[in-house]
């Protein structure tokens, strides 16, 4: 009789054990089918957030409102999500996608600022690595090339630079790219497609560039004036160099 109690109560136990794992699991499986929040991730730019999470995440509750822990994931308005980050003028990119969880993953890539253009009398932006023009960042401040003229104001009001003036790009990008030359050049003045000047960290010379082409051989050029005219004639003895015509340095 003992025995067959003893029998009875381990299967009432072991009943109600799998009783409450499948209770457990049926509880899990609804869970991981509704929307239990969000986790976001931004690459930097060399360690510069230009837009951080708690902007992203002020952006989500402001733009979907309804989107709240325990909603079925497929209320989940994904796409329109990824539409809305992308939107943000310094997002290159955003993937959204939902793990098994519940929990919505977003990464985003930042567009990298390569350029800035200054105005004196309205807001600066920036150039990106694609040619896009976006404004700057309230956070954040990059350290870049500064652009300057009427030009360069023309291209800001246009909002990009690929399209306007390729040129250029390649311009921005040797300067960038040449350890000497990103250390020794500050500035470009683009009064004209045709008339581009270049201002020195070290050196009072305006150098008179003219337009983007045949870019390497006019910095030939500009270092061959570095190297045998100014140890000669001096540092202070000319105010312009000009490069603009092909296999000439005139200096003044």
């Amino acid at each position: 009789m003992k025995k067959a109690n003893l029998k009875k109560t381990i299967a009432f136990v072991v009943l109600s054990l799998v009783l409450v794992g499948f209770i457990g699991f049926v509880e899990k499986q609804t869970l991981y089918k509704t929307y239990q929040g969000n986790e976001i991730s931004i690459e930097g730019v060399s360690g510069v957030y230009f837009v951080e999470e708690a902007e992203i995440s002020r952006i989500l509750t402001q733009a979907f409102p309804k989107l709240k822990t325990g909603i079925r994931l497929e209320e989940v308005p994904m796409k329109a999500i990824e539409q809305r980050l992308g939107g943000h003028p310094f997002v290159k990119s955003v993937e959204v996608m939902l793990g098994q969880k519940g929990i919505l993953n977003i990464h985003i890539q930042q567009h990298q600022p390569i350029a800035r253009i200054a105005q004196p009398y309205g807001a600066d932006g920036y150039i990106t690595t694609e040619g896009k023009v976006i404004p700057t960042s309230p956070s954040y401040t990059s350290r870049v090339l500064i652009l300057e003229g009427k030009y360069a104001e023309e291209l800001m009001d246009k909002g990009e630079v690929i399209g306007e003036m390729p040129e250029l790009m390649d311009l921005i990008t040797f300067i960038n790219e040449d350890e000497f030359w990103n250390a020794q050049i500050t500035e470009v003045v683009l009064n004209s497609r045709n008339d581009i000047r270049l201002y020195q960290q070290v050196g009072k010379q305006i150098i008179e560039f003219g337009d983007a082409f045949d870019i390497e051989d006019k910095f030939d050029r500009i270092s061959v004036f570095y190297k045998e005219i100014l140890p000669k004639k001096g540092w202070n003895a000319y105010d312009r160099v000009s490069v603009k015509f092909k296999d000439q340095i005139v200096c003044e």
